[in-house]
């Protein structure tokens, strides 16, 4: 498989901390390479095939602005990892309403 075949989806864009970096840096504002690679301490080539990742994934796009690429965070492409996330949200309240019942059980039993 040739890296025009290959496809990441978000899922896999995000799982490395690196790339989830990168999409905190570029949500407060759009960067150039050279500028994201000055918050890592890893090589700017390292730091370009994270990008590309992002980019092939949907969650960040660059233009061409002078001699640079500056890039952007996509937002909108987070919105199928929201939409998963969302599913486990109930679990989490099924959680947080029992181990509520606990401890005001326990209060009550201890007093």
């Amino acid at each position: 498989m040739n890296a025009e075949q290959q496809k990441y989806d978000v899922f896999q864009a995000i799982a490395d901390p690196s790339r989830r970096k990168v999409l905190q840096l570029l949500s407060n504002k759009n960067q150039s390479i050279a500028e994201l690679a000055s918050h890592f301490d890893i090589s700017r080539t390292a730091v370009v095939k994270h990008i590309n990742i992002l980019a092939e994934a949907g969650l960040i796009s660059g233009k061409k602005q002078g001699k640079e690429k500056i890039y952007e965070l996509q937002p909108e492409s987070l919105k199928e990892l929201k939409d998963w996330l969302a599913y486990f949200e109930q679990f989490w309240h099924n959680k947080l309403t029992k181990f509520k019942y606990v401890v005001e059980n326990d209060t009550l039993n201890n007093k």
